[in-house]
């Protein structure tokens, strides 16, 4: 699947993103909405973590995509400090996403979005759009539509080791893996 994203035009790959210096980053929206169960998660409860904030729909072919590797970071991360909230747009509310949970076994908090909150953040157009936080609750970076699985991964490195910028604009997996 990551050579599909990436191209095949022999370049290495480059990443649609980087992270933004400290300096630039601002804070992200506070928001309360409800989880699965009824209760209310608040942003500001996640702080001190590293979060991908993922805005998606059960109709969305990409983000549909993406949330196997969500489950993946989310695994692999959760004990470093590390956590995926999934923000479900659809219209249809519980009604559509409960089921789709369940079927995709998604590890990770999910909660229903709202226009309000896809407006504090910008005005959530596209879906999937990723944003992510710091440990200070500030964004350290925007994506908007599929990124591949290794920019993000890259990414969740870089802020679970308290970088701000990313020091091998190649993404080299293999130095990578051999720091993991």
């Amino acid at each position: 699947m990551g050579l599909i994203l990436t191209g095949c035009n022999g370049e290495r790959a480059k990443p649609k993103k980087s992270l933004k210096s400290d300096s630039t980053r601002k804070p992200a929206p506070e928001f309360a909405l409800k989880d699965i169960d009824g209760r209310t998660v608040n942003l500001s409860d996640y702080k001190g973590k590293v979060i991908l904030l993922n805005f998606w729909a059960t109709w969305c072919g990409p983000c549909k995509i993406e949330i196997p590797w969500l489950i993946d970071f989310e695994q692999k991360y959760k004990d470093r400090g590390f956590a995926v909230i999934g923000v479900a747009m659809d219209d249809e509310g519980w009604e559509v996403v409960k089921p789709y949970l369940a079927q995709s076994k998604i590890n990770y908090r999910v909660i229903l979005g709202s226009d309000t909150v896809a407006t504090l953040y910008g005005g959530v157009e596209s879906l999937p759009t990723t944003f992510m936080l710091d440990q200070e609750g500030k964004i350290a970076s925007t994506h908007i539509g599929l990124v591949s699985k290794s920019d993000y991964e890259d990414e969740i490195v870089q802020l679970l080791n308290g970088g701000s910028q990313r020091s091998d604009a190649g993404g080299n997996i293999a130095a990578r893996r051999a720091a993991d």
